[in-house]
């Protein structure tokens, strides 16, 4: 164990996810669990330099492992992209007696945990969160799961207009640079077709694909679009290509938004944040530092952020084809 660490601070930064609350809530209460203190940094990295802290015990957490968002607050800093910046927060740290950092967010935010470390000699270690599941070393981040539940569920209630008035609907979910979301959410909610970035299905495919439905009987359809997704400009662009080129639908869009962000995490997110939160303050005590804790066939690993930052997940390309099997 590592005997030098006696206080632990825990922010979240970058966009918020379902289940950063449960990470914190797991966080305080395995420092209380190893009799050392918590301190909780508000808004990220502005917060860290800031000084925005206040110490956290377990009641300070209680009823916040349903809540989605995070209660800490977050920020984007562009001071903390400088060495000034950098410094102050490191200051800070010291003048609150604080021996270690777990960071909760994505990539942005373990590069910034990883410049921080090397500059400053400061055990750091994060947790990934956000919602697109695009973090390298593991299998899944905390808010996907959430995420995932609320598109299919908004897409089951699109299907209903769309049934109901033999349209077509293109409904945009996040992932400017992954398509997990769209490719999930589309085989759970039954789409017809679903457009990623890592694919390029092309314009000239997608309207054979769209007429073959047509002429197979579907008199109404779902298009899932990844927002990174390089067939059309954007959605819109993309509609009325389809529109001016297929006249046997009548396409409405819509974009979900930051709807996905928002809502209790569910409990697979809950228990997932949960157990994170508890092996990143172990790893702390074991002497561990500028790494992720993830999970892979579920059990829980470490990864350098190195690797989280600069690798990327690869496509699965069996959910490739099973989406195009059962959207026939």
């Amino acid at each position: 164990m590592n005997q030098k660490i006696k206080k632990i601070g825990v922010l979240t930064s970058g966009g918020d996810a379902p289940g950063m609350n449960a990470a914190i809530r797991a966080v305080v209460r395995s420092c209380t669990f190893h009799k050392f203190s918590c301190v909780g940094i508000f808004r990220g990295y502005e917060g860290l330099i800031e000084g925005d802290f206040k110490e956290l015990g377990p009641r300070s957490v209680k009823n916040i492992i349903n809540k989605g968002g995070t209660f800490l607050k977050s920020a984007r800093s562009k001071e903390f992209r400088t060495k000034e910046g950098r410094k102050k927060a490191f200051e800070n740290l010291q003048n609150n007696a604080i021996d270690a950092l777990v960071v909760i967010g994505g990539d942005g935010t373990f590069t910034g945990a990883t410049i921080f470390s090397e500059e400053h000699n400061f055990p750091i270690v994060g947790l990934p969160g956000t919602i697109d599941n695009d973090i390298y070393g593991t299998d899944v981040t905390i808010g996907y799961d959430t995420a995932l539940n609320t598109v299919v569920e908004a897409i089951d209630k699109i299907r209903d207009t769309a049934n109901s008035h033999n349209r077509l609907f293109l409904v945009e979910v996040m992932g400017r640079n992954a398509g997990s979301i769209a490719l999930n959410a589309g085989i759970g909610a039954g789409a017809e077709e679903v457009l990623i970035p890592e694919e390029n299905l092309g314009r000239e495919r997608l309207l054979q694909s769209l007429k073959r439905s047509k002429k197979a009987g579907k008199s109404s359809s779902i298009i899932v679009v990844s927002e990174g997704d390089q067939i059309g400009k954007n959605i819109f662009k993309l509609a009325d290509y389809i529109t001016n080129n297929l006249n046997e639908y009548e396409v409405r869009v819509t974009v979900l938004g930051h709807i996905q962000r928002g809502g209790a995490p569910s409990c697979y997110d809950r228990v997932l944040a949960s157990r994170l939160g508890v092996s990143a303050v172990d790893a702390l005590l074991d002497g561990k530092s500028d790494c992720m804790i993830g999970i892979a066939h579920n059990k829980i690993t470490s990864v350098p952020f190195s690797e989280a930052i600069k690798s990327s997940n690869e496509l699965d390309l069996e959910l490739v084809r099973v989406s195009d099997i059962v959207s026939l």
